[in-house]
């Protein structure tokens, strides 16, 4: 009777590891306290509890594994429903949240994907006008992601009202004349932990920045485009709807934003 299971009423947070380190662990747990005020719903444990619970299970995955902790990229997964109560659409209150945590190995896109990069398709926007809450709710993603799948793409790329929203599991990012773009925070995109990572590494690199409206016209004609997320880090889109992006090859400006990132890693 969990509400999560019933309902899809809870909230997620996905934290990379890198060589047994939580990656932008802050960020990712003050987008966890926002998607559960949307929720009204308390954060059940401090930033100090979830640390600690999601360390214990990085050094036990990696112990089961074989492999030290440091050699063994992970992704935390941490859901926050709820809870149990009889179901009725009516939020109950005073009852006690359901918290679950996994971990597994991080699958990081292949070599043959950042040297070449990948194929995406286009979608008009159908989901709800929420997704700036990270919820549990994912049939929509699901839909949009199968899509692609069934076309050989790596990626679905959304567009609401003829602008860009964000791709079925991705932040999307476009390049115009060494200047990165992005869709602008607000309820029609979940902000990623990558929006304030990317602009920090256009910033330490000379790489304009800015947040706005994309019509989808702007993205056809990019010079590149991007995909960011945990498992993807930065991807280029060298193919959107079976045509070339751009010249067709991972731009510039992706390899400037990989390397800070891959530097963001170590730091």
């Amino acid at each position: 009777m969990d509400r999560g299971f019933i309902f899809g009423d809870g909230v997620y947070e996905v934290v990379p590891v890198y060589g047994g380190q939580l990656f932008c662990f802050a960020q990712h747990m003050a987008r966890l306290e926002r998607s559960l005020t949307e929720l009204r719903l308390a954060n059940p444990l401090t930033q100090a509890e979830w640390a600690n619970i999601a360390l214990q299970l990085v050094a036990a995955y990696a112990q089961s594994t074989g492999f030290e902790a440091p050699n063994l990229d992970q992704l935390i997964y941490i859901q926050v429903t709820r809870g149990v109560a009889l179901r009725d659409h009516v939020m109950p209150r005073n009852i006690a949240p359901t918290v679950f945590i996994m971990t597994q190995a991080m699958n990081l896109p292949t070599a043959q994907q950042r040297s070449q990069g990948v194929a995406c398709i286009t979608l008009d926007e159908f989901r709800w006008k929420k997704a700036h809450i990270k919820s549990t709710s994912l049939l929509g993603a699901v839909f949009a992601r199968q899509a692609s799948f069934d076309a050989g793409a790596v990626e679905t790329i959304l567009f609401r009202d003829g602008y860009l929203s964000e791709a079925a599991a991705s932040n999307v990012w476009i390049v115009k004349d060494g200047c990165v773009f992005g869709p602008p925070k607000d309820n029609l995109v979940l902000e990623g932990i990558r929006y304030s990572l990317i602009e920090i590494i256009c910033q330490s690199r000379g790489i304009g920045f800015a947040l706005r409206r994309i019509h989808k016209d702007e993205v056809l004609q990019a010079d590149e485009v991007l995909l960011s997320s945990a498992t993807k880090e930065v991807l280029p889109v060298t193919q959107l709807d079976v045509k070339p992006v751009g010249l067709g090859v991972p731009g510039p400006v992706y390899a400037q934003l990989y390397a800070g990132y891959q530097q963001a890693k170590t730091s």
